[in-house]
């Protein structure tokens, strides 16, 4: 895309007394990359210097507790609270100056949702008032294994008295003179997102009677307050913003946008000098985690965003989910000033060079996975299933081993990233793949979730853009690696996939994984070919089709008449693989069914994409079954217990059984036997999935170029 179609994104921009060098923001988010003491440390340094380097105009560095422990939202969780903290601050603002990079900071009580502090300090949760018990489906999704993190206790409660309000008004003061103090050039008032600030605006959260409660003005006071402390401490001058919600999503009461647009008045009277528009939910509701303040739905909050830019004179930041031309056609029409990205810089920070250096179809893209984002809830640090550096770029080094020759056996996305990795550092490539394309099992997962062909294009394009030498239709036999003589060989050769000791597996309306893959992708096989008979003339139509996009394009749109699967089709496991295809089959028409014998579906799906995607399948009928036993085929239905012990027999025109993957080392071990240095990765270790092959593929690199 032509450089100018970006150009009122890359145009500088102006908050207060604040130059921008663009329009592009890295927007606060908590990352959990401080120090356990709330110090920043190497871990967040590094990482908001990777974005500096990349060339955001301006980055917000999220969630600095203001009442540090108390109010910490997640563990690592930067700390503003104490002077003590101003060396690790100030060092963090004189990395990112160096880049020519600006920074502002994040100032932030969490409120009613600091369970952290509560779990970790043992602090009660600041309220306004006694909230209404979480009703919802919201616990239902995490995984047993994903509760390790939190203890369970009850927290405790403490309703501000005004004593307390003062209290809060005085600790934002006193964390915006230390802002100051270190050198940030800007800073933003948390007011959102269901923390103390926001709690105290919501009508649904704030039933105070009392002169915080009440009509608007009275629940915006600790708000408004709040910003006349931070002035006072800071000066006239001093850019400061606050982050509002436009609405609260879901959330019967609470605040909608009329009280938004009031609300930004107010705010603006107060003496801010630009308003960032987000968004909140019902937190019980578990698919709205992802349809609010980080939105499935391209562009969901830019309507509201555009609706407070019509109501006040200062600039606007929007965010959630908008293409960077998107973007730049909104800056352009005035529906707002200013773009703040999270998940697409957490998947390339370079991406504001990358625009500016016209070569934006060398952005590493998002997939929108939700990796970064669970992580927060399973109180992890964050990390990106696409970017491998990301969260751990303290830990990068420059390739110290080049001019030997890796060869890497399997095009699959691990394959490819380590190919590409080693080839960047200087040294020569040879990739051996026994398919006639490179993608491996990503080209069906691309199928199923098509965000992630936008991944598959991408490593595609980037070997081909590298010195890589792809030889497709290429069995890695020994004589073979023989011949080539590699220094050391990377084996991404995937997984092992066997058909589980099922009664009635055996019967020809069953499919294994492989077999839907294969059928998917036209990729024929003879067993393939006499249960479906239909197989040849898919092949043809399907390699007909040229490159990668077209042929995934055909079968995504492709209707009912060829696709040789009948109306009821049951799904024996439930994991990340069963899921999307039931997502897939359903879209096209089918009714699924999909069965499994762990207690809760979804595992290999990130949290917050497990609860989008779980809720949208029960709303659309699927029918899901976890814990179930005793499974049985048989002709025309599937048999097995329930989790409450009821037998149960479900139609089945086609059965597909998505089990039974597991990682295979038997070749890596093979190699190593016969001499070779060998780095295993992706699937072939154990199932990882995207993020699993892309982590494994950029570490198998690094430790061949580490010397």
């Amino acid at each position: 895309m032509a450089r100018q179609d970006y150009g009122a994104l890359l145009a500088p921009g102006r908050i207060g007394s604040l130059e921008i060098a663009n329009r592009i923001l890295v927007t606060a988010m908590g990352v959990s990359l401080s120090e356990a003491d709330g110090q920043v440390g190497e871990r967040l340094l590094a990482y908001h210097e990777e974005q500096a380097k990349g060339g955001s105009g301006l980055i917000i560095s999220g969630v600095a507790g203001v009442a540090w422990p108390v109010g910490a939202v997640q563990p690592n969780q930067t700390a503003i609270s104490d002077d003590r903290f101003l060396p690790g601050l100030k060092a963090l603002t004189g990395r990112v100056h160096r880049h020519g990079a600006k920074i502002a900071v994040q100032l932030h009580h969490g409120g009613l949702v600091a369970g952290y502090s509560s779990d970790a300090f043992d602090q009660p949760l600041w309220a306004p008032c006694y909230p209404q018990p979480m009703k919802g489906d919201f616990p239902d999704y995490f995984l047993p294994e994903e509760m390790g993190g939190f203890t369970g206790k009850m927290p405790q409660l403490k309703v501000l008295e005004a004593a307390d309000i003062d209290l809060v008004v005085e600790q934002f003061g006193a964390a915006a003179a230390r802002a100051k103090a270190a050198g940030f050039d800007a800073i933003e008032i948390h007011g959102a997102h269901g923390y103390l600030l926001s709690s105290f605006i919501s009508p649904k959260t704030n039933t105070r009677t009392d002169e915080y409660g009440g009509p608007l003005e009275n629940r915006a006071r600790l708000l408004l307050r709040v910003i006349g402390a931070v002035r006072a401490s800071v000066g006239a001058d001093f850019p400061v913003w606050c982050k509002i919600d436009a609405c609260e999503y879901g959330k019967d009461g609470g605040i909608e946008l009329d009280h938004a647009k009031a609300l930004a008045k107010l705010v603006e009277a107060a003496g801010v000098d630009a308003i960032t528009v987000s968004a909140y939910h019902d937190v019980g509701q578990g698919k709205l985690h992802s349809g609010s303040n980080i939105p499935h739905d391209p562009e969901q909050n830019i309507p509201a965003a555009a609706a407070i830019k019509a109501e006040v004179s200062v600039p606007v930041i929007a965010s959630g989910r908008v293409e960077p031309e998107a973007g730049a056609a909104h800056i352009a029409s005035g529906k707002y000033d200013f773009l703040a990205m999270g998940r697409k810089l957490l998947a390339d920070p370079a991406l504001p060079s990358k625009l500016a250096g016209n070569s934006p179809e060398s952005v590493r893209p998002c997939i929108y996975c939700y990796t970064c984002v669970s992580t927060a809830y399973v109180r992890n640090p964050l990390r990106c299933a696409v970017n491998p550096a990301t969260g751990f770029e303290s830990e990068s080094a420059a390739p110290q081993v080049a001019g030997k020759h890796f060869v890497v056996i399997g095009g699959g996305p691990g394959g490819m990233e380590a190919a590409r990795r080693l080839s960047e550092a200087g040294n020569r490539v040879t990739l051996l793949e026994k398919a006639d394309r490179l993608g491996g099992t990503l080209r069906f997962a691309a199928l199923a979730y098509p965000a992630n062909e936008k991944l598959l294009d991408w490593l595609v394009q980037e070997l081909g853009r590298s010195s890589v030498e792809v030889r497709l239709n290429t069995e890695a036999t020994p004589e073979l690696l023989r011949s080539l003589a590699p220094d050391a060989v990377v084996v991404a050769t995937g997984a092992r996939r066997d058909m589980p000791d099922l009664p009635g597996s055996d019967l020809p309306h069953v499919y294994s994984g492989d077999d839907m893959r294969r059928l998917l992708l036209g990729e024929s096989s003879d067993e393939l070919k006499r249960k479906t008979g239909l197989m040849t003339r898919l092949a043809t139509k399907v390699g007909a089709a040229t490159g990668i996009t077209a042929n995934l394009d055909f079968v995504r749109s492709a209707s009912k008449k060829w696709m040789p699967l009948g109306q009821d089709v049951v799904i024996i496991g439930g994991e990340l693989v069963g899921i999307e295809l039931a997502e897939f089959l359903h879209e096209r028409g089918r009714t699924v069914t999909v069965i499994e014998p762990a207690p809760r579906l979804g595992k290999g799906l990130l949290l917050v994409r497990r609860m989008r995607i779980l809720a949208e399948l029960k709303e659309h009928g699927v029918a899901l079954h976890g814990g179930v036993g005793a499974i049985a085929i048989e002709d025309g239905a599937v048999t097995f217990t329930a989790a409450d012990g009821a037998p149960q027999r479900v139609k089945a025109d086609h059965v597909i059984v998505a089990m039974g993957a597991s990682g295979d080392l038997s070749l890596a071990e093979r190699l190593e036997a016969e001499g070779y240095k060998v780095e295993a990765v992706g699937d072939c270790t154990g199932i990882g999935y995207i993020e699993g092959a892309m982590r494994g593929g950029a570490d198998a690199a690094r430790r061949l170029t580490a010397g």
